[in-house]
């Protein structure tokens, strides 16, 4: 390959990395890319998992043998078995050595070699290749892991300008796994409440317009819980801020374990004292369980006033739910009453006949005399 050729693999590699919208996407452009560049037939992207001890393999790319899986869920292999990776590279760089990659074949060590490795010469054999280039990543300083290109048997092997050329795209993909790191990063804090660490209300919104798209499309079933957290005010004034936010994280805390109880449902802080779990899919009765479950929960807790939920879902008689607005004003409204009856269980939009007192109330215009506890999301649109 001629150098105008590489520098347009290196640029294709780089473009390939950037247009990627997930880490998935990320990896298996990476390792596409750099298959590709090097004439190879298969590439894998390897990360060093150093708290666990393993060199673990997010995406294998281009003609797979048999048992390997693009995106595998178990496939690691102890560093121990790679002494390239925790102890020739660390000792290279420490010496203020640049990383560098090397080629292993079926027969052997070659070219670029840091020494006989003979778990990669037992899989090349295993799975049919000829060759391998195997290339460090660096990232931050420390070693991530590792670029892995291979050539079927009968194939040209690897020489040294190509273990120079595997150094390169290892860099590229360094740098482009550095941008989606700070990308990934931007996004859980968009999406994150800072002090609990639950979802937000910008994630909230997202979740449950694509809920409701589906539920409108498909009939799926979406239910809301809205949380208030009684006392916070009173504690704010009697013990402090700091106490407050405390409160604030033990409850954050108790909504994610009963969260928990329905599979695949969203914790998060819509703001204040003002909490939500959100769940497509699971039935009705399975998430007023676990409300009720928050509440008791939220009763015992050693500071603060309780909780007071109100709960909303398509599954019960509320009328057609066409937005997201609607099912927010349906859970806030069953939530308001609960607050005002001092409610111990949650109080559920739809379960008290044809003239649910909830879902009149919800359906009403607010009143001038309710002023801002009857908000019922506004920020949604109709």
């Amino acid at each position: 390959m001629g150098e105008d050729s590489r520098l347009a693999a290196v640029v294709a590699l780089a473009q390939g990395m950037a247009a990627a919208c997930s880490s998935r996407e990320t990896w298996c452009a990476a390792a596409t890319g750099a298959c590709r560049a090097l004439g190879g037939s298969f590439a894998a992207l390897s990360v060093w998992e150093r708290e666990l001890g393993r060199l673990r393999v997010l995406v294998n790319a281009g003609e797979r043998a048999e048992g390997e899986e693009e995106f595998p869920d178990d496939e690691s292999y102890p560093v121990h078995q790679f002494a390239e990776i925790t102890e020739f590279l660390h000792e290279r760089w420490a010496g203020g050595g640049e990383p560098g990659a090397w080629v292993e074949t079926a027969e052997g060590p070659a070219a670029g070699r840091p020494g006989y490795v003979h778990q990669r010469v037992a899989a090349l054999r295993r799975r049919g290749r000829g060759c391998c280039v195997v290339a460090p990543i660096v990232l931050h300083g420390r070693a991530w892991g590792e670029l892995y290109v291979a050539r079927p048997v009968g194939a040209p092997v690897f020489d040294r300008a190509d273990a120079d050329f595997a150094t390169v795209l290892a860099s590229v993909v360094a740098a482009g796994l550095a941008q989606t790191e700070r990308l990934e990063e931007a996004k859980r804090l968009a999406y994150t409440d800072a002090l609990t660490g639950l979802a937000n209300r910008r994630a909230v919104d997202a979740r449950l317009d694509e809920a409701i798209e589906r539920h409108r499309r498909d009939g799926v079933a979406v239910s809301l819980v809205v949380c208030d957290l009684n006392g916070l005010k009173r504690v704010n004034d009697t013990h402090g801020h700091a106490v407050g936010d405390r409160l604030l994280e033990r409850f954050g805390t108790v909504l994610s374990l009963c969260g928990a109880m329905v599979p695949g449902a969203l914790a998060a802080r819509l703001g204040g004292d003002e909490f939500c779990l959100l769940a497509v899919g699971p039935p009705a009765d399975a998430v007023v369980e676990a409300a009720g479950e928050l509440c008791r929960r939220a009763a015992e807790m050693e500071i603060g006033d309780g909780v007071a939920c109100g709960v909303a879902s398509t599954e019960d008689p509320i009328g057609p739910v066409r937005s997201a607005r609607r099912l927010f004003r349906l859970a806030d409204a069953a939530q308001y009453r609960a607050k005002a009856e001092g409610a111990a269980r949650p109080v559920v939009a739809g379960r008290e006949g044809p003239r649910d007192p909830v879902v009149r109330l919800a359906d009403e215009p607010p009143r001038e005399e309710d002023g801002e506890r009857r908000r019922f999301r506004g920020r949604h649109s109709p």
